[in-house]
């Protein structure tokens, strides 16, 4: 999948403004009122991972989630990163 360019990416950030893109990868962080609700927010973003057959990094400490992804075998962010992205950010939503 090909890189997204500089303006392809501001134009894809525009519809995730939580969302930055920090040393070649998609991030966000993410805050729960404890470990467990964390705990039940990873779950809920692996399982779409699976779906998406896409895998970003995930940082836990106690109630905040840092969620980070870029596709590996593109070497940065691509069109599936903002996908991923939309995803996890509807689980938040819900």
């Amino acid at each position: 999948m090909p890189l997204l360019n500089s303006d392809q990416l501001n134009q894809a950030a525009r519809n995730l403004p939580m969302w930055t893109v920090d040393a070649g990868a998609l991030q966000r962080s993410f805050e729960f009122r404890d470990f467990v609700a964390a705990m039940q927010f990873v779950n809920a973003v692996a399982a779409l991972a699976e779906q998406h057959g896409h895998h970003p990094d995930i940082d836990i400490r106690y109630n905040q989630v840092l969620i980070r992804t870029w596709s590996h075998d593109s070497g940065g962010v691509t069109e599936r990163d903002f996908r991923l992205a939309q995803a996890v950010d509807s689980t938040v939503s819900q």
